[in-house]
């Protein structure tokens, strides 16, 4: 007995695929750690008192919260855009969207998590991308612990 070929709407995002959307949301995402910096920066030279030419320094306490921040907001930006539509900006270029596991729409907890294994992917050298080669449904780490699936649609 032979499995029935999945559906053309429901393919498999490959790992490159996933990879250059990943490259194009690079961009919104560096705006919005702008937009905190400068904050941060406002904030740590007037409100403190600071010399305007002086930084925050490096492993401080107020260096970690901004780094904090930027991961959050980062994190907002991908599980809103995952949880309205189904796509951040740069998978749209590319026809990818992230559905739950059984093709529906994804919590928001089943969105954090995903984002967060994702993090922890992207900072062990891509580890859990990497997975999607050896994975027998072609599932990177965060797809498979968080109960989501990226998939490709179909052109118009």
């Amino acid at each position: 007995m032979t499995s029935a070929p999945s559906s053309p709407s429901r393919s498999r995002a490959l790992i490159g695929w996933r990879l250059l959307a990943l490259l194009y949301d690079v961009w919104p995402v560096l705006a919005l750690w702008m937009l905190i910096g400068t904050a941060f920066t406002v904030g740590y030279t007037f409100l403190g008192h600071h010399d305007t030419h002086q930084n925050i320094a490096p492993f401080s306490p107020l260096q970690w919260l901004l780094w904090a921040c930027c991961w959050l907001v980062a994190g907002l930006y991908a599980v809103v855009s995952w949880h309205r539509g189904g796509q951040t900006l740069g998978m749209r270029p590319w026809r990818l969207k992230v559905v739950a596991a059984d093709g529906g729409r994804p919590s928001a907890s089943a969105l954090w998590k995903r984002y967060a294994i994702a993090t922890l992917s992207t900072l062990a050298a891509g580890l859990g991308f990497w997975w999607a080669w050896l994975d027998k449904d072609k599932l990177t780490l965060h797809d498979r612990f968080s109960g989501t699936r990226m998939i490709r649609l179909p052109k118009r």
